[in-house]
């Protein structure tokens, strides 16, 4: 099954969570934060305006940083994805 999101809205996939923290401790499932970045896999068609319709900026294969609780997670094939719209991304990361 596939998931095409509708007008600005992004599909993303998370990054790994970190299994360790930056002092070599390692942290159980439990205490580990979700990654504020992934993998865009799937786009809209673009925001619809008065004068048309505006493409998106971020394309698929784009890794993106976004907010704590930005966006809707989902499960599509047993994966964990997250839909939200372009807005909710911070940057594009290069």
């Amino acid at each position: 099954m596939s998931i095409r999101p509708l007008h600005d809205r992004i599909v993303v996939r998370r990054t790994e969570e970190e299994q360790k923290t930056a002092g070599g401790i390692l942290l159980p499932g439990s205490a580990q934060e979700k990654p504020q970045q992934g993998e865009v896999i799937a786009v809209g068609k673009g925001q619809i305006t008065d004068s048309g319709v505006r493409p998106l900026d971020v394309k698929v294969g784009d890794k993106v940083l976004f907010g704590q609780y930005a966006g809707q997670t989902v499960k599509v094939d047993g994966e964990e994805l997250l839909i939200m719209k372009e807005s909710d991304v911070l940057g594009v990361l290069e």
